[in-house]
């Protein structure tokens, strides 16, 4: 029998499953990008009460708008004050409904300071750019990537490599910021366009971010849920896997025909191969500080020092096998790799890197992060959820909700974590009163979190994509958004979790041994009453009980006495 119910409909806030989740993920030390991550010990205040759902759209609105105007009219992708102007109007909503500015400031700074282990990413991954092309290692990777690699398989090669390099690194942002760019590299010697190896790489990291044990989302999703991290794991191959053959696939044939037109042009390859041997020393010397940051990974060691480790190792590349110079070391992280060769495809590759070519996204993390804050800490984005979980009267509508719903906090917080930890929270009682395991959310909370965060501009994860792979969209080119419909990984998984959701295949039922798990745990577990929701539960549980009691009436009748 399950305990601890609460009564329909689901009251604001409830303070006991803040109280369990939260101390759930206080007690747990998630493996981050860059660090370990916590949910910290701040108290959470939050409105007396929650403001109707018409209020609670209109920073979002009003956001959004702001974004639309600057974005289409004005041609100009610079998100940073359209996301200001809405962190203020949500500060002010919050204050004409009586909270203090105190209270919404701390919010505000409460998700700036949990994201904080992302930003020190961010600033090492920028560093580690700028000194392994001064090493030679990105080099090298280009090098022997145009040399090895046939022009027809590389889009799904890009793939798979960074999908292997993804799962053993357990981050996306890294994977992305060495790999990733090396294979940016590699596609424009073929001639490929920079949006269709964006979208591989994208398709490949993300991938292996999800299934990787050693990442932080994959911690983050069964933590608020109250699942296992291996159980939510093999929970989620049934859409991940699909998603990944059917990208291959795509890819695979996208790469015949972009070469079937021609656009390979051997004398270019060949013009990039030199230049690099004129101007590095290859070999597998500059390999060396890669090499280094793999071992690491797999030997689970936290993946913030690990590559911090790699800058050292590319640094002392660089000065003994280089011949660069203490200083020139610095200069390389601290502004990047910066040569002009008279190879344009050279220079608009290498001339990248260091912790300033980062400072724009860090920026932009730091208001997206805070505008997300303000707006869970005046129960905006609460009441949204909670107005879902109000007019669901199904299974499917539930799953397809809490897909839909970490991927709108994920659009407008702007953070990938607030979009698994918020709706995973809100709906998590709900998916044990209707008897479903908690593992079909944890896989919604990553199918529209941490799949999804690469592909909104102004989310964490996409302004560190755009930035990392140099995507011209922070110059004004808009044409490279085009790589968010061709990650196909990324949205090809939420719609297959979609169409499961639809057809009941792969949602399992919660087990007798999770249900008195809950009780064990203490978990909330929603009374659902005499909603529509309870009404329909109690037909699919009469409707699978009769089932049950047939087959076991014909099973009884056909052993022999």
């Amino acid at each position: 029998m399950l305990t601890r119910q609460l009564k329909a409909p689901w009251p604001h806030a409830p303070k006991a499953v803040r109280q369990t989740e939260e101390k759930a993920l206080a007690d747990t030390t998630i493996t981050a990008s860059g660090g370990d991550r916590t949910n910290g010990d701040e108290p959470q205040k939050g409105p007396a009460t929650l403001p109707s759902l018409g209020v609670a759209i209109l920073p979002i609105v009003f956001t959004l708008g702001i974004l639309a105007l600057q974005l289409f009219y004005y041609g100009d992708f610079t998100p940073h004050i359209p996301l200001a102007l809405g962190l203020a109007f949500t500060g002010l909503l919050g204050v004409l409904r009586g909270q203090t500015w105190m209270d919404i400031r701390a919010g505000v700074f409460h998700v700036i300071h949990v994201s904080m282990p992302s930003l020190a990413v961010l600033i090492v991954v920028g560093m580690l750019i700028g000194v392994w092309i001064g090493a030679g290692t990105v080099p090298t990777l280009i090098y022997y990537g145009l040399t090895l690699l046939s022009p027809a398989v590389f889009l799904p090669a890009a793939v798979v490599l960074c999908s292997v390099v993804s799962v053993s690194l357990g981050t996306s942002w890294g994977t992305v910021g060495t790999i990733g760019l090396a294979l940016m590299g590699i596609g424009a010697g073929f001639g490929i366009p920079p949006v269709w190896t964006a979208g591989a790489v994208v398709s490949g990291s993300f991938f292996g971010d999800k299934i990787s044990p050693l990442s932080d989302t994959t911690n983050l999703a069964p933590a608020v849920t109250g699942t296992t991290v291996f159980d939510h794991i093999r929970n989620m191959l049934p859409t991940t896997v699909p998603a990944m053959l059917i990208a291959l696939l795509i890819y695979a044939g996208a790469g015949y025909l972009l070469m079937q037109d021609g656009q390979t042009s051997f004398e270019d390859i060949n013009l990039i191969t030199t230049q690099l041997d004129h101007d590095f020393r290859l070999g597998l010397v500059p390999l060396l500080p890669a090499l280094l940051v793999l071992v690491l990974a797999v030997t689970k060691k936290p993946p913030l020092p690990a590559l911090f480790s790699g800058v050292l190792a590319g640094g002392a590349v660089a000065i003994l096998y280089q011949g660069a110079g203490l200083h020139d070391v610095f200069a390389l992280a601290q502004d990047g790799y910066e040569k002009t060769t008279g190879v344009e495809q050279i220079d608009s590759l290498l001339n990248s890197g260091g912790m300033q070519s980062m400072m724009w996204t860090i920026s932009l993390m730091l208001i997206a992060l805070g505008f997300g804050g303000a707006l869970e800490r005046t129960g905006c984005l609460e009441s949204i959820i909670n107005a879902i979980v109000a007019r669901v009267k199904s299974f499917a509508a539930v799953q397809i909700s809490a897909i839909g719903a970490s991927f709108t906090t994920n659009m407008v917080a702007g953070d990938p974590y607030i979009s698994i930890a918020l709706p995973g929270r809100m709906f998590a009682p709900l998916y044990r009163g209707m008897g479903y395991s908690t593992l079909n959310l944890s896989r919604a909370l990553e199918e529209g979190g941490t799949m999804m965060s690469p592909l909104i501009p102004w989310n964490a994860g996409g302004a560190f994509v755009i930035s990392a792979l140099g995507l011209g969209v922070l110059d004004g080119n808009l044409r490279d958004l085009m790589y968010i419909p061709l990650s196909f990984a990324c949205w090809l998984s939420p719609l297959i979790g979609c169409i499961y959701a639809l057809t009941g295949l792969f949602s399992p039922r919660a087990s007798e041994d999770e249900r008195g798990r809950w009780d064990a745990e203490n978990h909330e577990v929603l009374d659902l009453g005499d909603t529509a929701l309870g009404s329909a539960t109690q037909e699919t549980e009469a409707a699978e009980t009769g089932a049950e009691t047939v087959a076991e009436d014909v099973g009884s009748r056909q052993r022999p006495h």
